[in-house]
């Protein structure tokens, strides 16, 4: 009696599943405490904000919901007026600071994963290309980058943002803040991609598997996508995972100037700006805790980016 095809399917896909768990990369994994504690803080702030309409007892960007009175109350103390308590205090506008760090962690995770894709994407094209096709593509190509590897990250972030922020109408600026801060970020970051994939590109294309490919008459397009990209994604993930974290810290020094993310849709970075106001002053919880989030985001994912590096690197195992 033979075996039909969803039971074949379900064999097939439990298969891939063991040979996953049993890899090198997942016994790596699971023998490292730093990843598991790393990969578990990443995880446990990413459900919090993409869940944070549930977990956020209020909702801190509502006008309805606020009350001044209860304004610069302290962690875990009861509003002296209202007799509310607040498990992390209140802003000098009355807001839950747990609140507004779930909503603020929702803008600056959303930026730092869509600015990590768009450079992976347009660094991994343009590094494919530079890499595949040589020549005059190829010196252009890492000239732009060489050029732009001579300004700090930051700046050139600051200058896309200022350059499109102007040419976009006043009445339009607070809705395509998040879009312009998005590809500025992006912009800025998308060298290390292409000079990586490209010096692999350079190095697969003589293997003799391109060589092959190019005499069955496959295409140079199908070429790049089909058979080099899949052997240079290795450390282009690693880069990935590394760039999350300084993508989220650019956003939240963007923020802290006073050039990324609006008012209206403030980030980690914006609620750290707002607290330095109040440090001074005796108000320590409107800073402390939101950079102590920002803190741990950005450590847990460069350890796990760390940990990725040497576990798909064969010589440092």
């Amino acid at each position: 009696m033979t075996d039909s095809p969803n039971t074949v399917q379900a064999e097939r896909a439990r298969s891939r599943i063991a040979m996953a768990w049993d890899s090198d990369v997942a016994h790596s994994f699971r023998r490292s405490p730093v990843a598991l504690i790393s990969a578990a803080v990443t995880l446990l702030l990413i459900l919090s904000a993409v869940f944070a309409p549930l977990i956020a007892p209020h909702d801190p960007f509502n006008p309805a919901t606020l009350n001044l009175m209860n304004g610069f109350t302290p962690p875990g103390q009861a509003n002296m007026f209202t007799g509310e308590t607040f498990l992390l205090g209140t802003d000098d506008q009355g807001r839950d600071v747990f609140s507004t760090i779930l909503y603020g962690l929702r803008i600056s995770l959303f930026v730092g994963f869509a600015a990590v894709a768009f450079a992976l994407i347009l660094g991994v094209t343009l590094g494919l290309i530079a890499g595949y096709v040589g020549g005059w593509i190829d010196t252009v190509i890492m000239r732009i980058a060489d050029v732009q590897l001579t300004f700090p990250a930051i700046l050139v972030a600051m200058l896309i943002f200022g350059i499109a922020k102007g040419i976009t109408p006043p009445e339009y600026r607070n809705e395509v803040a998040i879009w312009v801060l998005i590809i500025a970020i992006g912009l800025s970051d998308w060298v290390q991609f292409a000079r990586v994939v490209r010096g692999a590109t350079l190095v697969e294309k003589s293997k003799e598997y391109v060589q092959a490919a190019r005499l069955i008459g496959r295409s140079p397009f199908a070429i790049m996508m089909r058979h080099i990209l899949p052997n240079v994604l290795s450390p282009v993930l690693v880069i990935a995972t590394i760039s999350l974290a300084l993508a989220i810290i650019a956003e939240a020094t963007l923020s802290f100037l006073g050039v990324g993310a609006p008012p209206t849709e403030p980030s980690l970075g914006t609620l750290i700006r707002i607290g330095q106001g109040f440090l001074f002053s005796g108000e320590w919880w409107i800073l402390f805790f939101p950079a102590g989030v920002l803190l741990a985001l950005a450590l847990a994912v460069n350890l796990l980016g760390d940990w990725l590096r040497d576990a798909l690197n064969p010589r440092l195992r």
